[in-house]
């Protein structure tokens, strides 16, 4: 019988996972489309691979073991899984088309609705993915400025312009990688070493875990506005979850342009542009930036179901209570168990837990509650990315399992037995650690008064 939600006596079957998994050799390179749902990512041999179905917070896997999911897509998930809304108005587009030989009304109404509630959202432009959107953004930045070089802080896509700063830089060619250095974020100092009036423009994640200190973004866009620097947000995960109107609004700050993606259509793929109406106009002859899909109805559908769903039900209010729950939860169990090398950091709508290299390999430490929360039903990978349909009775499971798990945690660590207890092949990290980075300051010639 398969596993559920529940203190499952086994870990699950996962048969038909490893059979697919091994179809998949040499057929798709990594044997993912996208790396964080990979088979590097959980612990191979104990975690599922491929899932199945979704309804509100829970997954299936292919051999039907039930997993509550903290993962919700690697973000697409606002709302949940089969939300019958957005579905309903799929369904309904769907019985007029999906892709048409004209522009459709939804791309007009779509951009409207953006608008409203985008706080820099002067002018609209779709594309698929967040790599897609954010090349667009930094194209707009060298045309309006007629610079060349790139500033940028965290995680912003495949294409060249930012690969060539991480550790899978291979077939980037070295001109393009010295067109772009990075920052350190809670630093002004790292930006103002290295801004100078070669660069077109600077691009961060609003915020990742670490919250902005000592007015970092304010700071930052005075100092882009006093080099005729343009400001990019890359709101792929902070978009329609800190705040309808993404970190824009959370922190009161508007940048030329931002790019959006992920919660926006609630699993649907599509990505948004927007910006100054000014820099935007050079979309209309000047840069160019069209696609086939851009204006695929279906996406389109999903986007405004559900825009308005997290507008009219204040879904970021939400997401931001549930997550505070389990957040200060976790926080406190690691607390009381003396267990001061891990704990849970961020906005409560998207947090992430640590642990402390002082304590063993964080890797290892992560396998290893992964592999315990996968036996009682838990679908995790470090972060607790909340939907609309995460209730308080998920939260109350979900610390139970973790009071559970962190006694197992503790005794592997005082004993040094992480590595031992684990019944796969451990997490793999990463490509994209800032220590890979590839920074090269300039010397400054803007100083923040």
């Amino acid at each position: 019988m398969p596993n559920s939600v529940r203190f499952n006596a086994e870990y699950p079957i996962i048969e038909q996972s490893e059979a697919l998994y091994g179809r998949s050799h040499g057929l798709i390179p990594a044997h993912s489309q996208t790396l964080a749902k990979g088979p590097t990512q959980f612990v191979n041999g104990v975690a599922p691979k491929y899932l199945q179905r979704g309804k509100g917070s829970h997954v299936w896997d292919v051999d039907g073991n039930e997993y509550l999911d903290y993962n919700a897509g690697i973000g697409p998930i606002s709302l949940g899984y089969r939300y019958d809304v957005v579905d309903s108005a799929i369904k309904k587009q769907l019985d007029d088309g999906i892709t048409f030989s004209l522009v459709h009304p939804l791309e007009v109404e779509v951009s409207e609705l953006i608008r409203e509630v985008v706080p820099n959202a002067e002018s609209v432009r779709f594309g698929k993915t967040g790599a897609e959107v954010t090349s667009a953004a930094v194209r707009l930045a060298r045309a309006f400025t007629g610079r060349d070089k790139v500033l940028c802080c965290g995680y912003h896509g495949w294409h060249d312009w930012y690969i060539g700063v991480s550790s899978r830089d291979a077939g980037v060619p070295e001109a393009t990688k010295a067109l772009v250095n990075t920052f350190n974020y809670n630093d002004i100092a790292s930006v103002e070493a290295a801004l100078d009036e070669t660069v077109a423009c600077v691009i961060l994640e609003p915020m990742t875990f670490d919250f902005p200190q000592d007015d970092f973004l304010h700071k930052l866009q005075w100092l882009c506005q006093r080099n005729g620097t343009l400001l990019i947000f890359d709101e792929m995960w902070t978009g329609f979850r800190w705040a309808l109107g993404g970190a824009q609004e959370y922190f009161d700050i508007t940048p030329d342009l931002a790019c959006y993606s992920k919660a926006i259509a609630n699993g649907m793929p599509l990505a948004v542009l927007t910006g100054r109406a000014d820099v935007m106009a050079l979309l209309d002859e000047e840069v160019f930036f069209f696609s086939t899909f851009g204006g695929e109805a279906l996406s389109l559908a999903a986007a405004q179901a559900t825009i308005r769903e997290l507008r009219d039900h204040d879904v970021t209010t939400y997401l931001a209570n549930v997550g505070e729950l389990l957040q200060e939860g976790y926080n406190e169990l690691a607390l009381d168990k003396g267990m001061d090398y891990t704990r849970c950091k961020g906005h409560p709508a998207r947090s992430m837990i640590t642990f402390d290299a002082s304590a063993g390999d964080p890797l290892l430490l992560k396998s290893l509650m992964q592999q315990e929360l996968i036996k009682r039903g838990i679908l995790w990978s470090g972060f607790h990315n909340i939907t609309f349909s995460h209730s308080t009775k998920d939260v109350d499971y979900t610390l139970e399992a973790y009071r559970e798990v962190l006694k197992i945690v503790k005794k592997a660590v005082k004993k040094d037995r992480v590595a031992e207890l684990l019944r796969g092949e451990p997490v793999q990290p990463v490509f994209r650690k800032t220590e890979s980075f590839n920074t090269k300051p300039a010397v400054p010639v803007v100083a923040l008064r």
